[in-house]
């Protein structure tokens, strides 16, 4: 079975919690992304989504010049770690509707970053299938 350190991308742009949500809007645009883990040094803190700056963030009126990271993130992130595999990996973002899933060590450190794509096309070769079945919400009952 394949682990997570097998496929996570390790070179990582974060932002900290102490950034205003401009440069992190700034920062995700460069980078094509829609989301950011939020980083004290190298301990993970958060995530940080578009839609968090826009609907935590510019819906309810913050600046985003002095409004900070800290301000709209989401805390707690799920996460995974290198040793996982990546059937548990897809189970995760599956249940928590989520692409992408920040590897972090025993200390909470980030050490990586797995998006479904990367899970998709090791375990299946499917991206699309993958992506349907992630997005799909659950049924209760």
């Amino acid at each position: 079975m394949t682990r997570i350190a097998d496929i996570m991308s390790v070179d990582v742009q974060t932002v900290q919690p102490q950034e205003s949500l401009r440069r992190a809007a700034q920062c995700m645009q460069d980078l094509d992304v829609g989301s950011l883990p939020v980083c004290n040094g190298e301990r993970l803190l958060g995530m940080l989504t578009d839609r968090d700056i826009v609907v935590r963030g510019i819906a309810d009126g913050l600046d985003p010049d002095t409004a900070c990271v800290s301000d709209v993130m989401s805390p707690e992130p799920a996460c995974c770690t290198p040793e996982q595999d990546t059937e548990s990996a897809k189970r995760l973002m599956g249940e928590r509707q989520i692409r992408r899933l920040p590897v972090v060590d025993s200390d909470r450190r980030l050490v990586g970053i797995v998006s479904l794509g990367d899970v998709a096309l090791r375990e299946s070769g499917h991206v699309d299938r993958a992506l349907r079945e992630i997005s799909t919400p659950g049924r209760s009952g």
